[in-house]
């Protein structure tokens, strides 16, 4: 259904000037608010917070809720909640946003207004607004909804706090707290959406794992070698892999003690590892099929770093390129492929020279493109183990690799190895 349509049919429920709806919608949407969404902000705005469904709203088991429900009064505990800032119909606007639960399950919720929650409170919301976000039903509680707090408490099979470790996470979660080392860490000026914005970003690790993060108002416990506890987080999508996000909303909290880093992670076949759409450090093991154009010697526009053609980068146009080396291949273990990528400390050892002699090969040869050719002749056919982090896009399965070793394994006793788990 087209926006037109959808303003049409609301201002006919509400009984509102067409224009007015189908404006005040066109800006929620180009808000990346989900259209359902917005028709519920509609209803209320304009008095109907029933959202069409009419008569009151049924009272529901959480477990019981789907998207295709439109107001519930729902009574759960409430497992995490916390403040997080948001730009909504082009005003900055802080909701309260956090886990739900009774015997039967757990739901995500938003609160608009701030309702005063608190992990742990066992509450009953009437007429919360459903809502589907990634396939799944969310809570809303706004000016519609009345909330109450129970003095019996539920007793629900799942912990209370947010307390969580980074191997846990995933894209979406909110109100989470972490307990990790910084690994890395780097203070740089990005163009945010009210200009240059300083902040921080890096890496997280502790006894699980690793994870990239983004620090929006700069904590000066965050510096790379401190441990510290981060309090109200949020899990977001960053380039393929869940990141932490520690807003000016975060409390961080220097640790006295030592977070150790987990050196282990985590090994899967290709086509395994592609499905999960993303995943910051994994290891695969597999056959270079083939180097691909963009390989070897290449050059970057000085002002971005995106790698450019003929001079012309597709941003800065006409630019002095400053040279480099990289490698993108291509990985394939029987399950699946994938491109792997690497950097120039990587390239030069599977070359086995530097970049001024990959320099100097190229002027001897009259073409740069004699070293990808070395590089084809090095790799291609061979069997790599490779760990790095993944991500997976409409553009493919691309690998940035961190580690790129020829494997050592023998394949007779890998063959053996896969013929006993057949067998089993």
């Amino acid at each position: 259904m087209e926006l037109d349509e959808h303003a049409e049919a609301l201002a006919s429920d509400l009984g509102v000037d067409k224009e007015e709806v189908k404006a005040d919608l066109q800006n929620l949407v180009e808000y990346s608010v989900p259209i359902d969404e917005a028709k519920q902000s509609l209803r209320r705005k304009y008095g109907d917070g029933s959202s069409g469904g009419g008569g009151a709203p049924s009272s529901k088991e959480i477990g019981e809720i789907t998207p295709e429900d439109s107001n519930v009064t729902v009574t759960g505990v409430v497992l995490t909640t916390g403040k997080r800032s948001i730009r909504y119909q082009g005003d900055d606007h802080v909701i309260v946003e956090g886990r739900l639960a009774d015997e039967t399950g757990t739901i995500d919720y938003t609160a608009w207004e701030d309702f005063g929650l608190s992990a742990g409170d066992t509450i009953t919301a009437g007429n919360a607004s459903v809502r589907e976000w990634d396939g799944e039903p969310e809570l809303n509680l706004g000016e519609s909804t009345s909330l109450s707090f129970e003095t019996d408490s539920l007793t629900v099979p799942y912990e209370t706090g947010g307390d969580a470790q980074l191997a846990d996470l995933q894209t979406g979660d909110r109100a989470v707290n972490v307990e990790v080392s910084v690994v890395d860490c780097e203070r740089r000026t990005i163009d945010g959406r009210d200009g240059e914005t300083e902040i921080l970003s890096g890496v997280f690790g502790d006894e699980s794992g690793r994870l990239p993060f983004t620090n929006w108002d700069p904590a000066p416990e965050i510096e790379e070698g401190s441990t510290v506890r981060i309090e109200n987080a949020y899990v977001q999508e960053f380039r393929g892999v869940p990141e932490v996000n520690v807003s000016e909303f975060s409390t961080v909290t220097a640790l006295e003690r030592e977070v150790d880093v987990g050196v282990d992670t985590t090994t899967m076949d290709i086509g395994s590892a592609v499905r999960t759409g993303g995943i910051y450090d994994v290891e695969v093991v597999g056959n270079v099929l083939a180097v691909r154009d963009g390989s070897g010697l290449i050059q970057r526009c000085p002002e971005c770093y995106r790698v450019i053609q003929k001079g012309q980068c597709r941003t800065h146009s006409d630019v002095d390129g400053i040279d480099d080396l990289r490698v993108k291949a291509i990985l394939d273990d029987g399950t699946g492929a994938l491109t792997v990528v690497l950097d120039d400390e990587l390239t030069e050892q599977v070359y086995d020279g530097t970049l001024e002699d990959a320099l100097e090969q190229a002027r001897e040869a009259m073409d740069q493109e004699v070293v990808a050719d070395t590089i084809r002749e090095r790799i291609v056919g061979r069997e790599y183990r490779v760990r790095g982090h993944l991500s997976v896009d409409e553009y493919g399965a691309n690998l940035d690799a961190e580690s790129f070793e020829e494997s050592e394994d023998e394949p007779a006793a890998r063959a053996s190895a896969f013929l006993e788990e057949v067998d089993a």
